[in-house]
Parts: C-alpha cells; structure tokens; sequence
C-alpha cells in the first residue's frame, strides 16, 4: 500500500504528540525531596517530617526528609536547595530564624526568593539543667549582671529566633550572657542537659519531653502568657522585667518553601497538598500534643507574614549591634 505525503505528514504529527505527551508528564512523578536547614530532633525537624508525611497521602510520590544544617541562620541548607532546579523536586525545610541569613552576610537574596508554606510554631522559654543552682529567672539574671558575659547560654544557631530572644532577653533584663550557638535546638537542649551551657533558649515544643522527664527546669517564658506543663505554671518573663516588651514577643513561623521561580503548577499541587494535610485530623492532633500553634499560611499570605518577620527580625539585630549587611542595602525596608 502506498502512502501519500499527507498521510504521511498526519502519521508523524501524531508520532510527534505521542512523544511530547509521554515526556511531559504531570508534576510530581518522581519523589519529592525536602532539606531541613537545622538539625534533626528540632522542631523544624520534627514539624518537616510530620506535615510531609501527612503531604505525601495527598500526592503519587514520596518526600524524603534531609538535614543540610550549617552556615548562617541555616544558609548552608537554604543555598542547597537555592542552587537545585527551580520544579518542585527540593524544598527546603525552614523556620522564622532564615530571615536574619541576608543582613548577617550567609547569603545575598532577600527571603521572596521562597514561596513559603507555614505549619505552625511554639513560643520560647529559658530553662536550665534540672540541678541547677537557679530558681528563678530573677536569679538567673542578678548572676549574670554580677559576671557579665561569663554564663554560657545556648540558642540554636546564630540569627535564629532563640538567639534574637537571648538577645532580648539581656537587652530587656540588663544581664549579659555568653552565647554558646549550636546547629539547632536539640544539640543546644542536649548541652544544658549535660551541663555544658548553663541555660538553653528553644521552644516550649522542643522542651516539653525533657521538662516533663525531670532534665530540664523552666525558669520564664518568652511571651507575656505564663503556661501549664509537667504540673507547673512557668511564669512570664514580663512578669519581672519590665522593659521586655520594648523587645518581646518575637514568634516562630516554621513550615518549608519551594522556589519562587517554580511554575503555577507546581504550587497550585503543593498548596493543594498542603491545604488537606493541614485540614486532617491528625495535624490538629500532632499540634495539640506537642504544644504548637497552627497557621496554614501559603504562598502571597505566607510570603506577607515572612517579609514582616524579616524587617522586624534585621533591624532588631541591627539595633542591637549583631548584623553585617545594612537591611536597606538588600531593599528590607524598616517597619
């Protein structure tokens, strides 16, 4: 049979859209992968590994969890994922502390480089080994004032959020501190516990297990609310200084992002995703459990959230003399 040229041009036309149509395939259809920027057992960590898995029953694939820690305020992580494709096969795992990465010179882009996802957060407190000589966060302070810079106080990484309410907290209390920082909450939790640093700066999520197991003692809150936990009423550090409100509350947004540069699909697959895993049952659940709010915040509402963070966090730490890059230089205008 002899096949003319039209029916030869409609025979490759169709060969040609088999092809195309076998090659672009719907996102995602290989497995996702998330790089938490701080360490594993924090509560970036922890609040990555529970909300991809609850993702994952959403979508065809699998999330791997990693930990690329390091850097400045988790720039290590942050510029690994920054330097993979820009489809949706990396995120990157996050918290409120990666705001203060630019003006302290761990990379040079401002936080709209993401487009962020928050799941929620937990609000700090000052706790020490449970043998410790102080009491009180009153104690605590007329120590420090009395040998000022001579206390090891661990924060979790320079920048991060603990590390900004250490700061605050001596800067409200008149007490100086000598920081200790340390590749992220559990790590810093762990040396209190050992007896390394005399004081730990992390979340009341992070701490719970070990108040509740006798090897942490809570002195103050962070926030003006005292709260309940392990049969005891921590107290508000306002309650005792104050001039704490000048420099508290600083809160925590933590979740994951994916580039900004991502196309329309891949976004509208992950809120997607992420609106029903923050809708079941089982997040509310972890939540309450682990003593953490919940935000459901993406995208432009995320974004919104972060940019806010980003200014208040970049010219707190240039008020108190612990950035490197002018905010204005990096177009972070000052709230």
């Amino acid at each position: 049979m002899k096949l003319n040229l039209k029916t030869l041009a409609g025979i490759a036309a169709m060969m040609t859209g088999l092809a195309s149509g076998a090659s672009a395939q719907d996102y995602p259809f290989r497995d996702i992968t998330t790089a938490v920027v701080w360490g594993a057992g924090g509560g970036t960590d922890s609040i990555n590994r529970m909300i991809m898995a609850e993702m994952e029953k959403h979508l065809p694939v699998s999330i791997n969890v990693i930990n690329q820690t390091g850097g400045v305020a988790g720039s290590n992580g942050m510029v690994y994922v920054m330097n993979q494709p820009d489809d949706g096969y990396t995120l990157v795992g996050l918290s409120e502390s990666n705001v203060t990465a630019a003006v302290q010179g761990g990379w040079d882009k401002k936080f709209d480089f993401w487009y962020p996802f928050i799941v929620g957060g937990s609000p700090d407190l000052i706790s020490v080994p449970a043998n410790s000589p102080y009491g009180t966060i009153e104690e605590l302070v007329e120590a420090a004032k009395a040998a000022p810079g001579t206390i090891p106080a661990a924060a979790s990484g320079a920048g991060s959020i603990h590390h900004l309410n250490l700061l605050a907290i001596q800067n409200g209390s008149g007490a100086e501190f000598k920081f200790v920082p340390y590749k992220g909450s559990a790590p810093g939790q762990e040396a209190a516990i050992a007896g390394e640093v005399a004081l730990v700066v992390t979340s009341l999520a992070e701490q719970a297990p070990l108040i509740e197991g006798g090897q942490l003692k809570p002195l103050a809150m962070l926030v003006p609310e005292s709260a309940e936990i392990a049969g005891m009423t921590v107290p508000s550090a306002f309650d005792s200084f104050d001039g704490l409100d000048k420099y508290l509350p600083l809160k925590q947004a933590i979740g994951f992002a994916v580039h900004n540069s991502a196309s329309d699909d891949v976004k509208a697959v992950l809120v997607e995703a992420f609106d029903k895993a923050m809708a079941g049952d089982a997040v509310a659940e972890w939540a309450v459990a682990n003593n953490y709010d919940i935000g459901g915040q993406s995208g432009e509402e995320a974004a919104a959230l972060f940019s806010t963070l980003e200014a208040n966090f970049a010219y707190t730490l240039q008020e108190l003399g612990a950035i490197d890059v002018d905010p204005m230089s990096l177009g972070i205008e000052k709230p």
